[in-house]
């Protein structure tokens, strides 16, 4: 907001802009980096612009002040927004291979009650302080709501398709669903290949070629499943694929993890945020970091610890990634998956099953300016820095800087 004056003979006129800020505080301030130490005051503009961060004694009248912590707003780095209408329906702890089933098997639904699912979704999202979300997109459903939304988007076309024969027909069918978003005007869309279980070699090679320089994303290793598949061409998928009524005899066994097998696919200068890895391991850490280096791909991985207890009751090998300096971020999945779509609560599973043993700084930066470089946001969100229109969200509940079950999360602005 902006008041028109002008100053003349040391008196202000109607004709001078005068910009009105919004100042705040708390008992910590996360810049997106680290926690201030120093008692500070967040300013910004009145639309949420940041205009600096100064210490307290010099930030004048008129601060809010809260009990908490104060950082910039989160990034949900993986959902799939249109399938929040099977919220409480799919049963937990079932494996990946009946996970898969049941979803797709109840993943139909009218038009108006699913529209309404993802409405309640996107509102969830945004009052606990999410800014930006990559979403997983088989259909155009969502683009009623993110029309509408204050929410950033990245829109991942997903693709999927096991059998070579039908990879460019699968292509083709998805290409009427990217065309929907384009003509919405949608800035952040690109196709992204569904997970190493139902992508073929044909498919794979063909997206390669769809997603040059592009950001894409892809569900890997989420269970241990998908790798004997790879190495062994046996276990628990070949029973997806029989009760599917697919034929798999094309498929040949590479003797290498799903992530050995599927990385080399791309190599025309995309970004890659990888979802889930709980069946990740050094190796495949150590594969992904030298193919990287070799043609400079860079990896996010993406964190869904919520979902994995979920459905196969596994944790992400956290401490892996932090020792081999991996660039971690932070997604909710979908309500079929997870109870809520909220950021913090991720963070406090992370830190309760880690024992509390990673410094919030590092996973609030996950969360934020991390999350906002994998979805190449970080010009405009992510932290505290000038110019930045990032969002203001307090933590409150906190213990000492850790989580507590009684934390929560709320946006401020």
């Amino acid at each position: 907001m902006e008041i028109q004056a002008f100053k003349a003979g040391g008196k202000f006129t109607i004709y001078q802009p005068i910009i009105l800020y919004r100042k705040f505080t708390s008992d910590h301030i996360f810049n997106g980096y680290e926690i201030i130490t120093a008692p500070s005051v967040l300013i910004t503009d009145q639309n949420g612009i940041v205009i600096e961060t100064v210490a307290i004694a010099d930030a004048g009248d008129n601060i809010e002040s809260f009990r908490g912590l104060i950082t910039p707003g989160f990034v949900n780095a993986h959902c799939h927004l249109e399938l929040s209408h099977v919220k409480d329906i799919i049963a937990e702890k079932t494996g990946l291979v009946e996970f898969v089933q049941q979803v797709m098997s109840r993943r139909a639904a009218d038009t108006e009650l699913k529209r309404d699912a993802m409405l309640r979704a996107e509102a969830e999202m945004y009052q606990s302080g999410i800014v930006a979300v990559g979403d997983i997109c088989n259909t155009a459903d969502s683009i009623p709501v993110k029309e509408r939304s204050k929410l950033l988007w990245h829109n991942f076309i997903e693709v999927s398709g096991f059998v070579d024969a039908v990879a460019a027909k699968r292509v083709a069918d998805m290409e009427d669903v990217y065309d929907s978003f384009e003509a919405y005007d949608a800035p952040n869309t690109s196709f992204s290949p569904h997970a190493p279980y139902s992508v073929s070699k044909a498919l794979f090679q063909l997206l390669n070629g769809k997603t040059t320089g592009q950001l894409i994303t892809i569900h890997n290793q989420e269970c241990t499943a998908e790798n004997i598949l790879y190495e062994q061409k046996n276990g628990d998928f070949l029973k997806l694929y029989k009760n599917l009524g697919i034929d798999i005899s094309t498929f040949t066994a590479t003797g290498r993890s799903a992530f050995q097998s599927w990385l080399p696919y791309f190599n025309q200068q995309q970004s890659i945020i990888s979802v889930h890895n709980t069946a990740m391991f050094e190796a495949d850490l150590a594969f992904a970091n030298n193919y990287s280096a070799e043609i400079a791909l860079p990896i996010h991985y993406c964190i869904c610890i919520n979902a994995n207890l979920y459905i196969e009751q596994q944790v992400p090998p956290i401490d892996m990634f932090r020792k081999n300096n991996a660039a971690i971020v932070i997604g909710t999945d979908s309500y079929a998956s997870n109870h809520q779509l909220n950021i913090l609560e991720e963070i406090k599973t992370i830190q309760r099953e880690t024992n509390y043993t990673i410094p919030l700084e590092e996973i609030l930066k996950w969360a934020t300016a991390n999350g906002a470089r994998a979805l190449a946001l970080e010009q405009s969100i992510g932290s505290f820095e000038r110019g930045k229109k990032p969002g203001v969200v307090l933590i409150d509940g906190l213990n000492n800087l850790q989580t507590t079950p009684q934390s929560s999360s709320r946006r401020i602005l």
